[in-house]
C-alpha cells in the first residue's frame, strides 16, 4: 500500500484537508465535498461519496481513512447522563461524558490519556499519564456522540475540553480539533459553546490567543497562591498573578463581548467558607468572568469531602451579591462515576502515580 497506516482524516482541519486533497487531485475545493459527506451526512466510506471521481476516491482510499475510537462501554445514569469508555489510537482508553439538558447537549471530551497535572482533588490525576490524544481521537469523541444524538434528530450543542487531561499540554491537537468543532462544514458549533479548560498553563493561554477564539475556562479552586499551590501543583510554576495577566490578554485579543469562566471546586473545610468567597471576589474584580461552583465529587482515598448544601448556597449568594454571575454545577452522572473529577478511563501509566494511589485505596479499605 505504500503507506503502512492510512492517515486518519478526522485529525485534519479544513486547511489541512485542502492541502492533502490539493496534492492528490489538484483541486483543493474537493475537501469541502468530503467534509459535507462525513460531517453532515455521516458517510465515512469513500466509495459512497458519489460526487467524487472514481480515480480520486481510489487515491484517497489508498492514502487515508476516517477511523473512529472504538466504544468499549456505554453507561447511562439515572439522570440521562451518558458515559462512554473509548479505546484510542495508542491502545489506551479514555472517557467522554454527554450531559443532556433542556435545549442543549453538552459533551465533555478528553484530550490526554490520564493527566500530567496531579491536582489533589481530581481522580483522573491519580491514574498517572500515558500520552496525548491525537486530533483524530478528540474529534472522534464528538463524532461518536453526535452520531448517536442524530438518531433522535439532536446534535452536540456544546463541547467542553474538561475530560481527562490538560488540553493546553496537547496544544496542536486541541487547536486542530476545536477548529473542526467550530467549522460550518464540520460540526458548526458556536465559538461561545466550545470551551477549553486549563489548570493554568500560562504560555498555552498566550499561544491560544494567537491560534483560535474558543471560550476559555480556568480551573482556579483557590483565592490565593498558598492554598492553590497545595490543590493545583502547577500554580508553583505559574502563580495566580501570572495566570490572571494571561487571562486578561486572552480577553483583550478576543474582544470586549467575550468573558471567561472560572471553575471553583468546593472542598469541605478547605476552600469553602465566606472568607474564601470574599478573597475570590476581590481577586477577580478586574476580570470579566462568570463563576462555576462545583461541589466536590468524592472518589476513594481522596482525603476530601463535599461541603454541605448550606455552605455551598452561602458561598454562591456571597459571590452573586458581589456582582458575579455564579452558577452552581449540578452533580450529574455520579452514579456511573461520570461527574466532574471522577473520570479515570484505562491508563497504562508511565508514572508511578497510579500504583501509589491504588496502594493508598487498599490501605484505607483494610483500615
Amino acid at each position: 500500500m505504500g503507506h503502512d497506516t492510512p492517515l486518519n482524516l478526522f485529525g485534519l482541519n479544513r486547511a489541512q484537508l485542502e492541502n492533502l486533497v490539493g496534492e492528490l487531485d489538484g483541486r483543493p475545493y474537493r475537501a469541502r465535498q468530503i467534509m459535507k459527506w462525513v460531517y453532515h451526512q455521516g458517510v465515512v466510506d469513500f466509495a459512497e461519496m458519489t460526487d467524487l471521481s472514481k480515480v480520486f476516491r481510489a487515491a484517497l482510499a489508498e492514502r487515508a481513512s476516517f477511523s473512529l475510537p472504538e466504544i468499549v462501554s456505554r453507561d447511562e445514569s439515572n439522570d440521562g447522563t451518558v458515559k462512554w469508555v473509548v479505546r484510542v489510537e495508542n491502545g489506551n482508553c479514555v472517557e467522554m461524558v454527554l450531559i443532556p439538558e433542556r435545549g442543549r447537549n453538552t459533551l465533555c471530551v478528553s484530550s490526554q490519556v490520564g493527566c500530567m497535572l496531579d491536582c489533589s482533588f481530581c481522580s483522573t490525576g491519580k491514574q498517572g499519564f500515558n500520552g496525548n490524544l491525537s486530533a483524530a481521537d478528540i474529534v472522534g469523541q464528538v463524532y461518536l456522540a453526535d452520531r448517536e444524538l442524530r438518531r433522535n434528530d439532536q446534535s452536540v450543542s456544546n463541547v467542553v475540553l474538561m475530560g481527562m487531561g490538560e488540553p493546553l499540554l496537547n496544544f496542536d491537537a486541541v487547536v486542530t480539533a476545536t477548529d473542526l468543532m467550530m467549522d460550518d462544514l464540520a460540526f458548526g458549533i458556536s465559538k461561545r459553546r466550545v470551551t477549553v479548560s486549563t489548570a493554568g498553563v500560562v504560555p498555552g493561554i498566550y499561544a491560544l490567543a494567537e491560534a483560535t477564539d474558543v471560550s476559555l475556562a480556568i480551573s482556579l479552586h483557590a483565592p490565593d497562591d498558598e492554598l492553590r499551590n497545595q490543590l493545583v501543583p502547577i500554580n508553583r510554576k505559574y502563580p495566580i498573578a501570572d495566570l490572571l495577566a494571561a487571562c486578561k490578554h486572552y480577553l483583550n485579543v478576543l474582544g470586549e463581548r467575550r468573558s471567561l469562566t472560572i471553575e471553583y471546586t468546593l472542598l469541605k473545610g478547605v476552600n469553602d467558607d465566606l472568607s474564601h468567597a470574599r478573597r475570590l471576589a476581590a481577586l477577580l474584580r478586574d476580570l470579566k468572568c462568570k463563576i462555576n461552583l462545583i461541589p466536590f465529587n468524592p472518589f476513594p482515598a481522596s482525603g476530601f469531602e463535599r461541603p454541605d448544601e448550606r455552605s455551598v448556597r452561602d458561598f454562591q449568594t456571597f459571590l452573586m451579591n458581589a456582582g458575579y454571575a455564579t452558577m452552581l454545577r449540578t452533580t450529574r452522572g455520579d452514579d456511573i462515576n461520570a461527574a466532574c473529577g471522577q473520570l479515570v478511563g484505562q491508563v497504562k501509566d508511565r508514572t508511578k502515580r497510579q500504583e501509589r494511589y491504588l496502594a493508598r485505596v487498599r490501605a484505607e479499605e483494610v483500615a
